[in-house]
């Protein structure tokens, strides 16, 4: 069995890169906990509430799997917790056995990937000693044991985030809602809003959030944006031919083969 462990920024990306393994290995969302594989026990919190917030999500992982591999997909946003949750999990784990580790995030809309990336390997080189972070490169696999990566969604160039690669699936097989969804939002009238109500709007990338939130309410209306990545044309033969989806499932291929 080869262990897998991936972070990621927000439970978007989950289901996002979980969609696409499954798609490409043949794996499995497992749903019942005495399915899931010992090794990943640690990581599964045995009490609730968590810090007596009884509206804090519980931080499992997610986990998909089948013969051959076990992989245990984690939410963390923003590079400190990313940090943190990869210290923690690691202290808890059996870091001998692990096959990979990946952490993808979103690429900043103040930074360029590059500085994200030397960002997050400085705090990352300062409290975890697993891995040797000197001669990793920005979106390649270290050959190291475990294996270990990071990749800057969208392509490890350009600015962006999940949004940024969904709307060019959007456009591959939603096109007609994609360009009323982009409209619809255009011509919104921000006067008839008040101040607080547009602030995720006029968030960096708020308006492409908006899009793919609207595509998404006409594929699964009243359910979450991650139930229609699951189920929904997002990933399919078409959009694996995007550049963005091939790097990063070129990057995902190097964590697990």
């Amino acid at each position: 069995m080869k262990y897998c462990y991936i972070v990621a920024e927000g439970p978007h990306d989950i289901e996002f890169l979980a969609k696409l393994i499954k798609k490409s290995y043949g794996l499995s969302r497992i749903q019942k906990r005495p399915l899931v594989d010992s090794f990943w026990d640690d990581l599964i919190p045995k009490t609730f509430p968590i810090d007596d917030d009884l509206l804090k999500r519980v931080p499992v992982p997610l986990f998909i799997q089948n013969d051959d591999y076990s992989i245990a997909l984690h939410s963390a946003i923003g590079i400190a917790k990313i940090v943190n949750t990869l210290e923690e999990s690691l202290s808890l784990i059996e870091q001998s056995k692990l096959f990979s580790i990946g952490v993808i995030l979103d690429a900043d809309a103040q930074d360029i990937p590059s500085q994200r990336f030397k960002e997050l390997t400085q705090k990352l080189s300062q409290q975890i000693r697993l891995i040797n972070f000197e001669s990793l490169q920005l979106g390649e696999v270290s050959n190291n044991n475990p294996k270990f990566g990071i990749f800057i969604i969208p392509d490890n160039q350009n600015q962006g985030t999940l949004e940024t690669i969904l709307i060019e699936c959007a456009n591959q097989n939603y096109a007609d809602l994609l360009e009323l969804s982009k409209r619809y939002i255009a011509n919104i009238d921000e006067s008839k809003l008040k101040k607080n109500d547009l602030i995720e709007l006029k968030k960096p990338y708020g308006k492409e959030k908006a899009i793919i939130s609207t595509i998404s309410s006409v594929l699964k209306p009243g359910k979450a944006i991650q139930v229609s990545i699951q189920d929904n044309r997002w990933i399919d033969q078409n959009t694996l031919q995007l550049p963005s989806l091939i790097l990063l499932q070129k990057f995902i291929d190097a964590l697990l083969v």
